[in-house]
């Protein structure tokens, strides 16, 4: 498809990119999200995702995009303004929303309300790293399909099977996959997770500050803790939930 340049800011397609970038109900009313820079359509391509829109930074680029896929060129400058990200060298392009996954998992990672765009996009990343496929977003978590959560996961957006949930529908997928809930806790109840087998698991981490709800907690089959050094309080939520998914693949 031809490349079609764009030199106003009042353009729908900048004004488009801009709300994508920044509202996620609107992102939810489109069934559409913004993501940026070379490697991430790479990504997109390959795994199969619909693609909509491309926007290159002042002249098109080299990647093999289907015919259906309108794509858009503009100055630096005007090409800055619509995008979420500080310098990006592009492209910008747009995709669908995925529809809800559905079919059986044999474990998973469980975030709730960590809110933190980058948190969320890492323990995604890190969930593909270790061959665990499913990520379920309980309660206030960063929105996945904001551009700095999908940027943060590297691509594992494309491949990872993600599921918004609340804590009792979680249960309900534990119990329909035939799978143990645990939640991360400091507590006197919390086993020291290498003495537990988490191959066919689900394990729910929470935010820094807080951890999890006790609505969640009272769900959960069991409680695990990460052994620290005394004196330590916590670890930031994805670096917990990294060495969660590194038991569970071990």
């Amino acid at each position: 498809m031809p490349v079609e340049i764009i030199t106003s800011r009042k353009n729908p397609l900048i004004q488009r990119l801009r709300a994508l970038a920044a509202d996620s109900d609107f992102r939810r009313a489109e069934g559409e999200y913004l993501c940026d820079g070379h490697k991430l359509l790479t990504e997109a391509l390959d795994k199969g995702a619909e693609i909509r829109t491309v926007l290159w930074k002042e002249k098109s680029g080299e990647a093999k995009l289907p015919d259906f896929v309108r794509q858009y060129a503009a100055p630096a400058e005007l090409f800055d303004y619509a995008s979420p990200m500080k310098n990006s060298p592009g492209p910008l392009f747009t995709l669908a929303i995925p529809a809800e996954p559905e079919g059986a998992f044999t474990r998973a990672i469980l975030l709730e309300n960590v809110q933190d765009p980058g948190n969320v996009g890492t323990v995604i990343r890190t969930a593909a790293a270790m061959g665990v496929d499913t990520v379920l977003l309980c309660g206030a978590c960063a929105d996945v399909y904001s551009p700095k959560t999908a940027r943060a996961t590297m691509g594992a957006i494309f491949r990872e099977r993600i599921i918004r949930c609340t804590a009792d529908e979680a249960r309900r997928l534990t119990d329909r996959n035939g799978l143990k809930l645990y939640g991360a806790a400091l507590s006197d109840r919390a086993a020291d997770i290498r003495t537990l087998k988490l191959q066919n698991a689900v394990v729910a981490i929470g935010s820094e500050g807080r951890g999890l709800s006790a609505e969640l907690l009272a769900l959960c089959d069991g409680e695990l803790i990460i052994p620290m050094s005394p004196g330590s309080e916590s670890l930031n939520a994805a670096v917990a939930a990294s060495i969660v998914l590194w038991e569970m693949k071990r």
